[in-house]
This record gives structure tokens, C-alpha cells and sequence, in this order.
């Protein structure tokens, strides 16, 4: 009989039993993605966090202390305007200083260790025009 062997499978073995768990498992691709070791790390260092999201503490400090001085319109207008300069860009084959950023945060008279020693994917190299519009574009 079939029918009765069938069900007498399905009592004795689970299908979880069968699918690969515990130290062996397999990574699944279609329901968790690729894996990634930078995504896995933890900070090296505890003032790592600090250090990276350094501008973002150094704005919400300023805004604060502003909005306790002027009231709240200051910093609602500050915001304003770096929303207003982020979206004014150059072309993408040409490297932009973001000139009016560092003024409206104050940092245009300081020379800091970006200025010197910057990413060198941002370096002065201009690549093919063409290429990068398409690219941004989203036709290549």
C-alpha cells in the first residue's frame, strides 16, 4: 500500500530533521542575500561610532544651541539651506568642493585632514564624461 507508506514516512521523518541546521547549515541566497564581512564587523574601537557619525553629533549640537538662542526658526532655516546647497551638484565627472557647505557649517577657514589627505576616489582625475552621465543616467 502506498498511501500507507507514505504516511508512515511523513510520521517518522520531519522535514526539518532532513534540511541542513546548527554549525552546518548553508547560507541561503535567496531569502538572506549575499553575505557580507563588512556588514558582520563590530567596531574596532568604541570612539569609532563617534568618530564616523562626528558631523551628523556636531550638527544636532548646533541646531540645539541655536533653537535655545533664537528660537525655533533658526535652525528650521539652517536646514533649509543645506538641503538647498546638497542638491545644487556639478556634473558627475567633475569633483565638487561643496564650497557652500563648509561656509554655511563655518568650516571654510579650516584646514582639515580631509582637505590634504581626501578619498582618493574623489581625486582631481576626470573621467569620461560621456561614460559617467549614461552611468548616472541609468542607461549604461
Amino acid at each position: 500500500n502506498s498511501r500507507g507508506t507514505s504516511s508512515l514516512l511523513k510520521d517518522s521523518i520531519s522535514f526539518t530533521e532532513v534540511s541542513a541546521s546548527g554549525l552546518f547549515e548553508g547560507h541561503d541566497l535567496l531569502r538572506r542575500g549575499f553575505t557580507s564581512v563588512k556588514n558582520e564587523l563590530l567596531p574596532s574601537h568604541p570612539l569609532e561610532l563617534t568618530e564616523k557619525n562626528f558631523q551628523l553629533n556636531q550638527d544636532k549640537t548646533n541646531f540645539a544651541t541655536l533653537r535655545n538662542i533664537q528660537g525655533i526658526h533658526a535652525p528650521l532655516k539652517l536646514q533649509m539651506e543645506f538641503r538647498a546647497v546638497k542638491q545644487v551638484q556639478r556634473l558627475p565627472f567633475l569633483h565638487s568642493s561643496n564650497m557652500a557647505m563648509d561656509i554655511l557649517r563655518g568650516n571654510d577657514e579650516c584646514i582639515g585632514f580631509e582637505d590634504i589627505l581626501n578619498d582618493p576616489s574623489q581625486s582631481e582625475i576626470m573621467g569620461e564624461p560621456h561614460m559617467m552621465m549614461e552611468h548616472k543616467l541609468g542607461l549604461l
